[in-house]
């Protein structure tokens, strides 16, 4: 319930936030989904700050904000929270990887998708 109940309230944010941004800088350039991203990115840093190193969320909280409205908020940040903690890991390689291919596969799969959605 956690999940849904923040996955629902997160959607609702994604969009009154794009539309907002779309209103005020038009439409030249995708400014809403960028800062839907960026501001995805600091709010799950700051989460998972507060999570992990500080002990301020339980499990419930972690998966009402994290997994559910930053979730439905936006992909972006945890890819970029799964990217980071490869690299303090240890494993900037496969933090870049799983940053840079998530970006180049989900390109090629956004063609092939496109390409045989068209065909069908």
């Amino acid at each position: 319930m956690a999940v849904a109940a923040g996955s629902v309230v997160g959607g609702l944010a994604r969009h009154a936030l794009t539309v907002r941004v779309f209103a005020a800088a038009g439409p030249a350039f995708p400014y809403g989904t960028l800062a839907v991203n960026v501001s995805g990115c600091f709010l799950i840093g700051a989460l998972d700050a507060w999570g992990s190193a500080r002990g301020l969320l339980g499990p419930n909280a972690r998966l009402l904000l994290m997994t559910g409205f930053c979730g439905a908020y936006t992909t972006f940040s945890t890819l970029i929270l799964d990217s980071a903690r490869l690299a303090d890991a240890g494993q900037l390689a496969l933090g870049l990887v799983n940053y840079v291919g998530s970006g180049v596969l989900g390109l090629l799969a956004f063609r092939l998708g496109t390409r045989l959605a068209g065909v069908l």
